[in-house]
C-alpha cells in the first residue's frame, strides 16, 4: 500500500477538520478524493505532504511513517497544488526542468524529461513563453498543465494532484487523464486526485473516497458508490467493475428566478451556497405519489432531484407533466442516474432532503 491513512484526526481549536479519516491508495491505482469546499480535503493533503501534523491517527507513505519522519516521506510524494504563482518569471520548459533537477535527475535527464512532458501535454506552443505575475504570459490552463508536468517530472511512488483540471480545455483534459493513467498502469504510481468535479471523476478513477464535514462518508468504486447511495440493483465483481443499474434521475425545476449555469470549477461551491437557503418540504408544494417509489431526494436551489426505479418512468412522466400543467413546477427532465446523484445523496444534510 503506497498511501495508508488510518483514523487520522486534525483539529483547529474547536473545529475538527479531519475526523477519524481512513484512506488507502495502492500502487497502480488512480484514486479520487471528492468533497465540497470545506470538506477537509486540503487539510488532509497538507498532512500527507508533512505541512501539518495530525492530532491522532497514523499515516504511512511508501512504507514510511510520515508523522515521525515527514521529511523522508515528502521525498516519496509529488504534489500539484492549486496555486500556480511559483511559475512567475519561468517558462514551462525551464519550470519542468528545474522540478526534475530538484527531484535528483541529472541536467541531461531533466532536459529530456521536460521535452517529453511538453509533447505529452501539448505544451509546445508555450514552452518558451514566460509566465508573468497576475496571470500574464500564460493562460490559466497552460499554467495548470505546467504545474502538473512539474509533478510528473521525476518518478515517485505517490502523486497528489489538487484540482488538476481547473482551467484546462477539454482536449488537453484528455491528455492529462491519459498521462495519469499511464503513470498508474505502466509505472505503478499511486495517484490521488483531489476534486469536486463529480462527473469527470466518475469516468476516470478506479476508487473514490467522499469527504463531508471532515469525515469519510463513502468509499469504493464509482459503481459501488452509486449502488450504495441510490439503492440500485448492482452487479459488481471483486474489482468493483462492471454492473448495471435500474435508477433514474427526475429533476424538477421550481418556479423562481433562473439559475446561472455554473462552470465545472465553480459548480460545487455554488451548489453548497444555495443549499443553505433550502426551503423545507412543506414550502415546496410537492406531494410525491407513492407509485413513484422515490428512493432519494435532494433540493439544490430551485431544483428538486429525485431518484426512482426505471420501472416507474411512465408514472414519473405523467405526474411531472401534470405538475407542470398546474404551475407547480416550471419544467422537468428524466434520465439515467449518475455518480453526481449519489454524491448529492451522500453529502446532503438531512434537513435538505424531502425524506
Amino acid at each position: 500500500m503506497i498511501l495508508d491513512i488510518h483514523q487520522l484526526t486534525r483539529r483547529f481549536g474547536n473545529v475538527t477538520a479531519n475526523d477519524s479519516v481512513s484512506l488507502q491508495v495502492r500502487a497502480g491505482q488512480l484514486s479520487g478524493l471528492l468533497g465540497h469546499n470545506g470538506a477537509g480535503k486540503t487539510t488532509l493533503v497538507s498532512q500527507i505532504v508533512g505541512l501539518l501534523r495530525p492530532d491522532s491517527g497514523s499515516l504511512h507513505v511508501a512504507g514510511i511513517e510520515a508523522i515521525r519522519r515527514p521529511a523522508l516521506a515528502r521525498r516519496a510524494v509529488a504534489l500539484q497544488t492549486q496555486s500556480t504563482a511559483s511559475l512567475d518569471g519561468l517558462t514551462p520548459r525551464l519550470a519542468i526542468t528545474l522540478a526534475a533537477r530538484l527531484r535528483g535527475l541529472s541536467a541531461r535527464d531533466s532536459r529530456a524529461a521536460s521535452a517529453r512532458l511538453l509533447e505529452e501535454l501539448d505544451l509546445g506552443p508555450w514552452a518558451d513563453r514566460a509566465a508573468r505575475p497576475e496571470g500574464g504570459g500564460l493562460s490559466g490552463g497552460v499554467r495548470r498543465l505546467t504545474t502538473l508536468a512539474m509533478a510528473l517530472a521525476a518518478p515517485v511512488p505517490l502523486l497528489v494532484l489538487d484540482e488538476p483540471t481547473n482551467d484546462v480545455d477539454a482536449a488537453r483534459r484528455r491528455l492529462l487523464w491519459s498521462a495519469l493513467r499511464r503513470r498508474a498502469d505502466d509505472d505503478g504510481t499511486a495517484v490521488l486526485v483531489v476534486t469536486h468535479n463529480v462527473n469527470e471523476a466518475e469516468s476516470v478513477v478506479d476508487e473514490l473516497t467522499v469527504l463531508d464535514r471532515g469525515r469519510v462518508v463513502a468509499s469504493g468504486s464509482p459503481a459501488q458508490l452509486r449502488a450504495r447511495a441510490l439503492g440500485e440493483k448492482a452487479e459488481i465483481d471483486a474489482e468493483g467493475a462492471g454492473g448495471y443499474d435500474d435508477t433514474l434521475r427526475l429533476t424538477l425545476r421550481l418556479p423562481g428566478e433562473p439559475e446561472p449555469a455554473p462552470t465545472d470549477a465553480a459548480a460545487e461551491p455554488r451548489q453548497e451556497e444555495r443549499r443553505r437557503e433550502e426551503p423545507h418540504r412543506e414550502a415546496l408544494g410537492l406531494h410525491l405519489p407513492e407509485q413513484l417509489e422515490v428512493r432519494g431526494s435532494v433540493v439544490v436551489g430551485r431544483r428538486v432531484i429525485l431518484t426512482l426505479p426505471a420501472s416507474r418512468a411512465g408514472e414519473a412522466v405523467a405526474w411531472s407533466t401534470g405538475q407542470r400543467a398546474a404551475g407547480v413546477i416550471e419544467d422537468y427532465t428524466l434520465g439515467p442516474a449518475s455518480l453526481e446523484d449519489a454524491y448529492l445523496a451522500l453529502t446532503a444534510p438531512k434537513e435538505e432532503t424531502l425524506a
